[in-house]
């Protein structure tokens, strides 16, 4: 990150969204991709959702997969302590 504000503008379930951030324009797109293909996911499993419910179901599924993840790497973290303990 470069600590400079960019500016992208991005295309979410078929809306334009402006977003603003110290990331890099390309890192700002990539996740805007993964949220609009996180969305059309949703929208193909539950058809009859109105598109703010699809974004909390979106919202919801991003949440569990990141907790999944961190528990993941929470767990990886204490075995590379463990296993540096270990060899001293």
């Amino acid at each position: 990150m470069s600590g400079e504000m960019n500016r992208v503008t991005v295309e979410i379930f078929g809306q334009y969204y402006t977003i603003k951030g110290t990331s890099n324009a390309a890192h700002m797109r990539a996740v805007a991709s993964f949220v609009d293909d996180k969305m059309i996911q949703m929208a193909k499993a539950n058809p009859r959702l109105d598109t703010n419910k699809l974004a909390v179901l979106a919202a919801v599924n991003v949440a569990d997969e990141f907790f999944k993840l961190r528990q993941e790497y929470e767990e990886l973290i204490r075995l590379l302590e463990k296993n540096s303990l270990k060899k001293e």
